[in-house]
């Protein structure tokens, strides 16, 4: 098998004035421009009008990459701005462009280094293209229309979402570029890795950054002549689609032997909106069954939107950061985005190597109690904690709950752990951050006890 280096900048963010998926899984300076993208692509930095991508490609036996740095995506100011939609905040948009999935060096470029070596390698005859340089920005239709994901899923809630307007966002999954690339027509076959976010909970494995990797295969036409024309059951039921379902699940499960070593596995069926069937693969890794990925037969009505309702294929997706904590055994997700040399220094292209903690700084704990109105949300507490305190929160868990029946009142009580992963904290800053919590927290029209 062949994998062809490509890229696409998207030209539509550019016009702005100054990403559920398969998988499941900072510092707060702005950093320099690091926006990477493979073979040098071509980026008119001047358009001002949106089109789907401009690209250039090349073909190659081998996965090795020349790179060129953009600093289109680093840029905070594309992702901030006053239209009411934007809840972009400086935190977040200080984390796009950083490019941690082609730096040769770093646990997560390794992880889609080896990723896309195992694809190269296939012996099948299936050229895989590569999209690494995707714009993190997207429209409402491609992370969620073209995806058949319905209007009123939560994953379009502006709590789980960050919007640039009221119809472009921050990518929630690497699949909000799939259909551009079907109704392309420039590959029967591609990987696509970026960076994606989403607000979430905080703890040592979930961040609001992170990246992942998705996959797509279409088979020739002539080998799904049997099932031309079939549609729901009919075509679920067919042999022509369970032979793609067994070749999705022989073509992974050798993935993650590629990884990890021969190891079992065990595959479930489950519920994606793009995919039918749809399965979850997992492993058994030191003797613990970890879920890996998630994937599945696209959707006929996904091809259809594609233009691409004459062909059938498979898609899955794995978040980076999942496999990467696995395999270097690096036990906070705050990590990967660290520059300290101590972190960054222990990594080589190519090399798998398990993490060796430096100093682990001591904890300080903080406890905040409120009552809660009805339309609480509680990622909104998160992100508000976040935006206050960056990544010295490293876990946020609710501790006690109750309702008090005669004033129709629900209590929540979280505890904050605050620490830093390269300095001690004095109680002085943390009391400071968390009486700047306790008053910002009653926008959220909670009552604080």
């Amino acid at each position: 098998m062949k994998i062809s280096t490509f890229v696409a900048i998207s030209m539509f963010a550019l016009s702005f004035p100054a990403c559920h998926s398969f998988s499941s899984c900072a510092t707060r300076h702005v950093p320099a421009p690091r926006g990477v993208v493979l073979r040098s692509a071509a980026v008119d930095e001047s358009s001002s009008s949106p089109s789907s991508s401009s690209s250039s490609s090349s073909s190659s036996s081998s996965t090795a990459l020349t790179t060129t740095t953009s600093s289109i995506y680093a840029d905070p100011s594309r992702y901030l701005s006053s239209h009411p939609s934007n809840n972009v905040p400086p935190h977040i948009a200080a984390l796009v462009g950083r490019g941690l999935h082609v730096r040769p060096d770093h646990p997560i470029g390794i992880v889609r280094a080896k990723i896309q070596e195992y694809f190269a390698n296939l012996d099948d005859g299936v050229t895989y293209r590569i999209y690494d340089a995707e714009d993190p920005i997207v429209t409402t239709t491609q992370c969620f229309d073209d995806l058949r994901i319905p209007p009123d899923h939560p994953g379009r809630s502006p709590s789980d979402t960050y919007y640039v307007t009221d119809t472009t966002l921050l990518r929630t999954h690497t699949s909000a570029h799939q259909s551009e690339h079907l109704r392309s027509g420039d590959a029967d076959a591609f990987l696509c890795a970026g960076d994606v976010y989403r607000r979430d909970e905080i703890d040592s494995s979930h961040y609001p950054a992170f990246h992942q990797l998705e996959g797509v295969k279409l088979f020739p036409v002539e080998q799904m002549r049997g099932a031309e024309g079939l549609r729901g059951d009919e075509w679920t039921d067919s042999s022509e689609c369970k032979a793609i379902a067994a070749d999705l699940k022989s073509t992974l499960e050798g993935l993650m032997d590629h990884l990890f070593g021969e190891t079992e596995k065990r595959w479930s069926e489950d519920y994606f909106p793009f995919t039918t069937p749809s399965y979850e693969l997992e492993i058994k890794y030191e003797g613990r069954w970890l879920e890996v990925l998630g994937c599945g037969v696209i959707h006929e009505e996904v091809l259809d939107m594609s233009s691409r309702g004459d062909r059938r294929g498979w898609a899955f997706g794995l978040g980076l950061e999942r496999l990467a904590m696995i395999l270097f055994e690096i036990p906070d997700i705050r990590l990967f985005w660290t520059d300290d040399a101590r972190f960054v220094g222990q990594f080589k292209e190519g090399k798998i190597r398990k993490f060796v903690p430096y100093s682990k700084y001591p904890p300080v704990y903080k406890d905040i109690a409120f009552w809660i109105p009805e339309n609480y949300i509680e990622n909104d507490f998160y992100e508000m904690a976040r935006g206050i305190a960056g990544d010295i929160i490293e876990r946020m868990e609710m501790i006690d709950e109750f309702t008090n029946a005669k004033k129709g009142k629900t209590s929540k009580c979280y505890r904050i752990t605050y620490r830093s992963m390269d300095r001690s904290l004095t109680n002085e800053e943390v009391d400071a951050l968390q009486d700047e919590l306790r008053v910002k927290v009653e926008n959220l029209g909670v009552e604080v006890r």
